[in-house]
C-alpha cells in the first residue's frame, strides 16, 4: 500500500473490483491450482479478504523481495491448512489482467519435468517503448530455456547483430519447487539481484537454473498510475470478468 510510485496500488478499483481481488480471483480459475492465498502485510488488505471470506495471511512488512514474502507465506500457509506443497505460484497483486491458463502454462513445467527447480513465463517484445522501459523486466535464455541475466535494461544490446534479435519481458508469474523457495531465502541478497532489483538474479548468482517458457498469453502490469487506462479497456473486454464480478458488486 506504501509503494512510493503508486500509493494505495493493491486496493484501487477496476471496474469496481480492488485490483488485488482481481489476481485473487483469476488465480482461483486455474486448473492446477489447490489454494490461493493473499500474502500481505497491510492490514487493510487483510481485512477486505477477510469481510468476502477470501483466504489470507498477514506477513511481516520487512521484505525487500516478493519471493521471499512468498516464502513466510508459505509456512503460514502450511501451519493452516496443515500439509506441505510442493509446488507454489507466486502471483503480483498488479497484474489484474491475468490470464488463468498463464498459471497452468507456469506450472507446467515444474510438474513434467522434475529436475526444474523454478519456472517462469516470458512473453515477446516488439514496441521499442516496452524494450526500454525499465518497469518491464526483460532476459536472456539460453538455447535450453534457461535464463542467462535478467535485466531492466534492454537486453541483448542487439549491438552487432540486429536481424535476429528478439527481447522478452518476465511476467510476474513464477512457480518454486518447496525446496528452492527455501533456498532461496537461505542465499544472501546478491549484487545482481540489488542493482537490477529482481529477485531471480539471486538464484542465477548461486547456480540455479531458471526455467523460461515463451506464453502467447500476456497480461499488463500496473506500475504507475498511467497504466491503468490500458488494465480498465482490457477488462471491458475481459472473458473472466463475469465468473467473479457478482462477489464484489454492493
Amino acid at each position: 500500500m506504501k509503494a512510493s510510485r503508486f500509493p494505495n496500488k493493491p486496493m484501487v478499483k477496476i471496474l469496481g473490483i480492488p485490483m488485488v481481488a482481481h489476481c485473487f480471483e483469476r488465480g482461483l480459475l486455474a486448473k492446477l491450482v489447490d489454494e490461493v492465498y493473499v500474502a500481505t502485510c497491510d492490514k487493510e488488505i487483510f481485512d477486505f479478504f477477510k469481510s468476502h471470506n477470501g483466504k489470507v495471511v498477514m506477513t511481516q512488512d520487512t521484505h525487500n523481495r516478493a519471493s521471499e514474502r512468498t516464502h513466510e507465506a508459505l509456512h503460514l500457509i502450511e501451519s493452516i491448512e496443515k500439509k506441505t506443497y510442493d509446488i507454489i505460484v507466486m502471483i503480483q497483486g498488479d497484474e489484474p489482467t491475468l490470464n488463468p491458463n498463464m498459471i497452468d502454462e507456469v506450472v507446467k513445467p515444474l510438474v513434467d519435468e522434475n529436475k526444474n527447480l523454478v519456472s517462469n513465463l516470458m512473453v515477446k517484445l516488439s514496441n521499442i517503448e516496452d524494450i526500454i522501459n525499465p518497469n518491464n523486466v526483460k532476459v536472456v535464455t539460453s538455447k535450453s530455456n534457461n535464463a542467462l541475466y535478467f535485466s531492466r535494461e534492454p537486453i541483448p544490446s542487439g549491438g552487432l547483430e540486429k536481424d535476429n534479435i528478439f527481447y522478452f519481458r518476465q511476467l510476474g508469474l513464477i512457480a518454486f519447487r518447496r525446496k528452492s523457495l527455501i533456498d532461496f531465502e537461505s542465499l544472501k541478497p546478491s549484487i545482481l539481484e540489488i542493482s537490477e532489483s529482481i529477485d531471480m538474479n539471486r538464484y542465477l548468482e548461486n547456480g540455479y537454473p531458471v526455467y523460461m517458457m515463451e506464453s502467447k498469453l500476456n497480461s499488463k502490469c500496473v506500475d504507475v498510475p498511467e497504466d491503468l487506462e490500458g488494465v480498465i479497456n482490457d477488462m471491458r473486454k475481459d472473458s473472466f470478468l463475469k465468473n467473479y464480478s457478482a462477489k464484489y458488486e454492493s
